[in-house]
């Protein structure tokens, strides 16, 4: 049996600042952008990985989800507590000086991690935790 990653899921609030982001700045593609029942999901993945797909949709997908549910899920955007991403990268700093210099919110400069990795962090414009690593050379 073959088990893959296909799709993961990132939540966002505004999505004309994600695909700037995710697209302009990290240099994703955008591959699908799909609107229903006013809501609005946008598929984008590296070029690198064409079977990879980030879906960035609405905090809560449900057309059916109650006000108070909605308001629990902006609240928890806000604070940055839905969700997170690992990228690995080939030069952490050079993805960090590029995330830094078109504006990205830094968290954690790059640094070397006893788990066997540089790495650095990022907020994406909707809060979300996203990390760069890189393995350590030895």
């Amino acid at each position: 049996m073959d088990i893959r990653l296909s799709q993961c899921f990132i939540a966002v609030d505004d999505h004309e600042k994600a695909i700037t982001f995710y697209r302009d700045v990290l240099g994703l593609e955008v591959r699908n952008d799909v609107g229903f029942e006013g809501m609005r999901w946008v598929t984008v993945g590296a070029p690198s990985q064409p079977d990879v797909n980030i879906v960035l949709e609405p905090p809560v997908a449900d057309p059916n989800a109650s006000s108070a549910d909605k308001q629990a899920m902006a609240e928890l955007m806000a604070k940055g507590l839905l969700r997170g991403v690992i990228f690995a990268t080939d030069d952490c700093d050079s993805t960090f000086e590029r995330i830094r210099a078109a504006g990205g919110e830094v968290l954690q400069e790059p640094m070397d991690q006893p788990y066997g990795v540089r790495d650095c962090g990022f907020r994406d414009p909707a809060g979300n935790l996203l990390r760069f690593t890189q393995p350590l050379r030895k």
